[in-house]
C-alpha cells in the first residue's frame, strides 16, 4: 500500500465514519455466527496496523500476520505481540490448527488469491470458519484502488467460487454498503470518467484518496450510523448489490 494511504488508515481507522462502520458490521455478523465463541485460535491475514486485532479479541486469541516489515513492526509497538512477517503463501502454522481466518480487504493485493485460500483451508481446524470482505465490481476500479494497490474487485459468485473450491461452505455472503451505494456509484463512475480524459494520478499529484475529504460532524455522524445500521438489515438478508462484500464460510469437515 501506498505511503499516503497507510498514514491515512492509521489516523482515521479509529475516527473515519467507514472505519467505524465497517468494523460494527463485520464483528456483529461474526458473533451471529459464533454466539458462544470466546477461546478462539485466530489469524488475521494481512492485518494491516492492526485495528482489527482488538474486535478479534473478543472471540479468543488473535494473531496478526504481514509481509510488509513496517507493518508488522508498528502492531507490534502497538502492543500486539502475537504478529508475525510472512506470506500467505506459504503459512509458517501447523495443519488443522486454527479455529478462524479473518481477510479483511486482503486479498484483493495478492496476486494468486486462490492458493492464500488453499493455505487458509490447510490450517483451519474442520468445521473451522474463514471471514473475508473485499471491495465489489470491478468496473468501480479507480485511481483510489490503484494508490491502495488493489490489484482487483470482485463479485459475490467469484468469491463464493473462490471459497467453495477450496473446500468451504458459504454460510454467509453478502454485498455491503447498500444505502449508500446509490450516491457512490454515480460519483465513482463520474471520477472514472475525468481519469479517462486525464489519466490515472500518481499519489505525488493530488496528497489525497478517498478518505481524505473531511466532512462536517453532522454528516460524518449521519453516515457513520447510516452505515452501522445495516449490521441489523444484513443480520436477516443477503444483500444483492453494494460497494463492498463480505462473505463467511466454514471448512467442510
Amino acid at each position: 500500500m501506498d505511503d499516503l494511504a497507510y498514514n491515512q488508515f492509521l489516523t482515521l481507522e479509529k475516527t473515519h465514519w467507514w472505519f467505524i462502520g465497517r468494523r460494527r458490521i463485520f464483528f456483529h455478523l461474526l458473533r451471529k455466527q459464533l454466539p458462544k465463541a470466546n477461546n478462539l485460535k485466530i489469524l488475521d491475514l494481512g492485518c494491516g496496523f492492526g485495528g482489527m486485532l482488538d474486535g478479534l479479541s473478543d472471540f479468543g486469541q488473535p494473531m496478526g500476520m504481514e509481509i510488509d516489515m513496517e507493518s508488522a513492526q508498528f502492531c507490534k509497538k502497538r502492543g500486539y505481540r502475537e504478529i508475525c512477517l510472512g506470506s500467505g503463501y506459504t503459512l509458517p502454522i501447523k495443519k488443522n490448527s486454527l479455529d478462524l481466518i479473518t481477510l479483511f480487504d486482503a486479498i484483493e493485493h495478492i496476486e494468486d488469491d486462490e492458493k492464500v485460500i488453499e493455505q487458509c483451508a490447510g490450517v483451519l481446524k474442520p468445521n473451522g470458519h474463514i471471514m473475508i470482505t473485499v471491495p465489489a465490481y470491478q468496473f468501480l476500479y479507480a485511481d483510489n484502488d490503484r494508490l491502495a494497490m488493489h490489484l482487483r474487485r470482485y463479485t459475490l459468485s467469484r468469491l463464493k467460487k473462490l471459497v467453495t473450491n477450496a473446500g468451504f461452505d458459504v454460510i454467509k455472503g453478502s454485498y455491503f454498503n447498500v444505502i449508500l451505494f446509490p450516491l457512490i456509484l454515480p460519483a465513482v463512475l463520474m471520477l472514472k470518467l475525468k481519469q479517462k480524459i486525464r489519466g490515472p494520478l500518481k499519489p505525488d499529484q493530488t496528497g489525497t484518496t478517498n478518505l481524505s475529504y473531511q466532512y462536517p460532524k453532522p454528516i460524518k455522524v449521519l453516515l457513520e450510523r447510516i452505515l452501522s445500521w445495516e449490521r441489523h438489515l444484513l443480520s436477516f438478508i443477503s444483500a444483492p448489490l453494494g460497494h463492498s462484500i463480505l462473505l463467511i464460510a466454514k471448512k467442510k469437515s
